[in-house]
């Protein structure tokens, strides 16, 4: 069965959390500015799969990272650290499993350690019957949980942010928050990283804050990064930290005329494909059309 994080290890990541920010940091390195504690009621959040999301101020920022660990995941490490920044990495419980010194080095760096999956399967964990996709999501917590010491979070992204109501209800019935996202780099698709950073800056400047996504497993964006955090420090953005806690979790509703940027994209992705087919492996997100 899923365990949850215990009040203790909420106290261990906040104070691993502090102790990364504080730790060799140069006097105008980006840090940290604020941290969110997510509250043991599950619920999901980010706009582009959910009508609500973190109650962000303008100009601050939450950096995700999907599908790793991977060889670019220790530059990602590198660069964040460089910055004293913190990040929320969602792991492939089979890469957690390869792998398991980076993931514990995640935790032991103060970043949060979610879950994405055991197999990432390719047809998605909506093309699964539940029962199957239910033991996908637990081992790979399992995995995820053994390979960081016990110090991942009960976060969880779908991959391919293809849920099912009864695959939420689930999750967030086990008290973890499910994370969409506010934007994302688009960085499945190959670009350079210059092209990458050009991307992503030009939607955060038009969003103006929010939990963005990558990918720990590209290379290009393990190049982009740096360059990144520095435009952030440059055009005034606020890193904000996630991590488990107790209380209500800080979100605001979306507006009326709130749609879904993902389940176009997921319908598409997935037409003509049978549930219950073979899942397979799944190395990486399939987005389909997304730009």
């Amino acid at each position: 069965m899923i365990k949850l994080s215990s009040v203790a290890l909420c106290a261990l990541l906040t104070l691993g959390a502090t102790a990364a920010v504080a730790r060799d940091c140069e006097p105008d390195a980006l840090g940290v500015s604020r941290t969110i504690a997510i509250g043991p009621k599950g619920t999901a959040v980010g706009l582009q799969s959910y009508p609500r999301t973190l109650d962000l101020q303008d100009h601050e920022v939450v950096l995700t990272f999907d599908d790793g660990p991977a060889e670019p995941t220790a530059r990602v490490l590198d660069a964040l650290a460089k910055e004293c920044a913190l990040a929320t990495f969602f792991v492939i419980g089979r890469n957690a499993e390869e792998a398991p010194a980076m993931v514990r080095r995640e935790a032991t760096e103060g970043h949060s350690v979610g879950y994405h999956s055991y197999s990432h399967p390719a047809n998605t964990l909506r093309l699964m019957y539940d029962e199957g996709a239910k033991a996908d999501i637990e081992k790979g917590v399992a995995a995820v949980q053994k390979a960081s010491g016990d110090k991942s979070a009960p976060f969880f992204r779908f991959p391919g942010f293809a849920d099912t109501p009864e695959l939420v209800a689930y999750l967030e019935g086990k008290g973890f928050t499910i994370f969409g996202s506010d934007l994302w780099a688009s960085d499945w698709s190959p670009m350079a990283p210059k092209a990458e950073l050009d991307l992503v800056m030009s939607r955060l400047e038009k969003a103006g804050k929010g939990i963005v996504l990558f990918h720990d497993s590209k290379a290009q964006t393990a190049a982009m990064l740096p360059d990144f955090l520095s435009a952030l420090k440059s055009r005034g953005y606020k890193l904000v930290h996630i991590v488990p806690g107790e209380g209500e979790t800080p979100i605001v509703e979306a507006g009326p005329d709130w749609t879904s940027t993902t389940e176009p994209i997921i319908a598409k992705t997935l037409a003509g494909k049978v549930k219950g087919a073979a899942a397979g492996d799944g190395h990486g997100h399939s987005h389909g059309g997304e730009k």
